[in-house]
């Protein structure tokens, strides 16, 4: 797990920056890989990297890697789970294996194969090769978008130059690169907490490679132009057996496969079926587990907390609980924001980054979540009740039909009062929302095309696994990696998220009252394993009781130079006299605050 970043130009041309320029820009991500760093240059490329050593700690695992004959270079951040089987593929073709580290199993699955290896890859990955020969740049991210990659193209000396990096501040670390507000993926953000619109981030002109897209640079070329390809599409499974029974064997075989790891593993347990049944699979495989839970303090706690107890009871694990304060929230909280370089998400991030914290200060390296569970398996039963009674009363709903239905039933800013909200340019630059509209169609025809006509409700819970997990992956990597953490989900998994997407609909989720209409696979294969309570218990996760807690923050809109500049003086007022009943106007509002007092200031 690693942070890493390229600045590639074309075959004649000169990278911007020298080579101590590009080494703070790399280490602007030390919190993503603080065991080593690297740095490989040619005429036109400069490759750097920052390591957490979790498999083969060895110096025989840094990176940048080469092939044996330098035509190769590779940067690289994630894991391989079926690093053995490409390894037995790469024998016969002359491969020698100089260490026992993924990284050079990628690089050379990637040298032989190009393009055509990535149905090869299961794991979480994002990558950069360049082949010294062909002057060719490859790039790519994993299918579910476990690992993030960021990129930005800009003007040197005439010509085209490509910045690539983990996260968005070391491409603004570059002494070119200016950053400013990107007006309609703002506005984005503000009805959908992502601060990711399909490829576009809150900063103009920093990217987000989507997950499962792929890019081949031709760098002769002086303009860099590139071939896209798109590897999100998962494939279907032939089904032999019951829906529970195959769920259970695909999550253990997962499991067992995430395991892997030289340095300390542990489990975030949030008390929840999820974490639970990973939990559950990996217990007999881990010696001396570990488990962690956050939660929140209040006079009227959750009940994460006892039902983690109860969990880790039945494991027999040492078990650490980790506390969030109202006033702890409140720091962490604009801290995050400035040290992510984007705005929060949810407010359980907070919670997660600080178990993350807690785990790491205890000399644990590699953390097991149950993230995934929801999307694949029909585990948000609100929604999809919504989208059901969708469904039932339209018919002959077009993609455009749907695309609406999602952004107004899951809005926080309605998307009606941009006007209200945004000053008069801003809100003529964001359009009606017309890129979140549009990202929400393309993806929900897509969606739509992937799935049998007889099971309609399949394609409003695939745009949830295309369009949310992405963004809860997201905010997983972001808070453990900011506290050099390796967060591995065994649910979204390549293998066992194809699965889910090809078993019937209503193996995953029915309507009714039912404590076990949702995530229903799941819970039949676990209910034997797991408490009663935790079987079928509701959908929770670290939640954070933010709502009264942000009535701390009225001058977080009042006081900040971007709000003034972006929001009207009626919003903010408006906004900042109760913050607390106005929730969900306020969280987005506030992060938008705060992240461009931190960044555009």
């Amino acid at each position: 797990m690693c942070g890493l970043l390229a600045i590639i130009t074309h075959a004649q041309g000169r990278p911007s920056v020298d080579a101590a320029a590009a080494q703070r820009m790399r280490d602007t991500l030390a919190h993503r890989g603080p065991d080593d760093a690297g740095l490989w240059s040619s005429s036109n490329a400069i490759f750097a990297h920052r390591r957490l050593s979790v498999i083969d700690p060895t110096p025989a695992g840094a990176q940048p890697m080469l092939t044996p004959d330098e035509r190769f270079v590779l940067i690289y951040n994630g894991e391989l789970y079926n690093d053995p089987e490409l390894r037995g593929e790469l024998g016969p073709r002359g491969f020698q294996a100089r260490s026992h580290c993924d990284t050079e199993t990628l690089l050379h699955t990637l040298s032989v194969w190009g393009i055509d290896a990535a149905p090869r890859l299961r794991g979480m990955y994002a990558f950069a090769l360049l082949d010294t020969l062909e002057q060719t740049l490859l790039i790519g991210r994993d299918p579910l978008g476990i690992k993030p990659l960021y990129l930005h193209r800009r003007s040197h000396a005439g010509d085209a130059e490509v910045i690539l990096a983990s996260e968005p501040q070391a491409i603004l670390a570059h002494p070119g690169v200016r950053a400013a507000p990107d007006i309609p993926a703002i506005s984005a953000y503000l009805s959908s907490i992502r601060p990711i619109t399909g490829n576009r981030t809150t900063f103009a002109g920093i990217e987000s490679l989507r997950p499962g897209e792929w890019r081949l640079y031709n760098l002769r070329d002086p303009a860099l132009p590139y071939q896209a390809f798109d590897f999100s599409h998962l494939p279907q499974r032939e089904l032999a057996g019951d829906a529970a029974g195959l769920v259970r064997a695909a999550l253990d075989e997962s499991v067992r496969r995430h395991l892997r790891s030289d340095r300390p593993l542990c489990q975030l347990l949030s008390g929840g079926l999820d974490s639970s049944a990973v939990a559950h699979l990996a217990r007999p495989r881990v010696d001396a587990m570990l488990t962690f839970c956050a939660g929140a303090q209040t006079d009227e706690p959750s009940d994460d907390f006892p039902s983690a107890r109860l969990m880790a009871e039945r494991l027999e694990s040492k078990h650490i609980e980790t506390v969030i304060t109202r006033e702890k929230f409140a720091h962490r909280w604009p801290a995050l924001v400035r040290a992510q370089a984007l705005p929060m998400s949810t407010p359980n991030e907070v919670a997660i980054h600080e178990v993350a914290l807690a785990l790491r200060a205890r000399g644990q390296v590699v953390a097991l979540s149950g993230e995934g569970a929801d999307e694949l398996l029909g585990g948000y039963g609100p929604p999809l009740d919504a989208a059901g009674a969708f469904v039932a009363e339209h018919p002959g709903a077009t993609p455009a039909d749907a695309a609406r239905f999602h952004a107004l039933s899951n809005q926080w800013s309605p998307l009606d009062v941009k006007h209200a909200l945004l000053r008069e340019q801003h809100a003529e630059a964001a359009e009606g929302d017309a890129l979140l509209l549009a990202e929400y169609e393309r993806t929900f025809e897509s969606c739509r095309h992937a799935c049998p006509d007889d099971e309609p409700l399949q394609a409003h819970l695939r745009f949830h696994r295309r369009i949310n997990l992405p963004n809860l992956l997201r905010r997983l990597d972001s808070a453990t990696m900011h506290a050099s953490v390796e967060g591995r989900t065994p649910f979204a998994d390549v293998e066992f998220a194809a699965l889910a997407e090809t078993l019937p609909m209503t193996d995953k989720f029915r309507p009714g009252n039912d404590p076990m209409r949702t995530k229903r696979a799941l819970r039949l294969a676990f209910r034997g394993d797991l408490p009663e309570q935790i079987a079928t218990r509701p959908k929770a996760s670290f939640p954070m009781p933010f709502q009264p807690w942000i009535a701390d923050h009225a001058q977080t809109l009042r006081g900040s130079p971007f709000a003034r500049e972006f929001f009207t003086d009626a919003a903010i007022e408006t906004v900042a006299a109760d913050p607390a009943g106005l929730w969900q106007l306020a969280w987005p509002m506030m992060n938008v605050a705060l992240w461009g007092d931190a960044w555009l200031a």
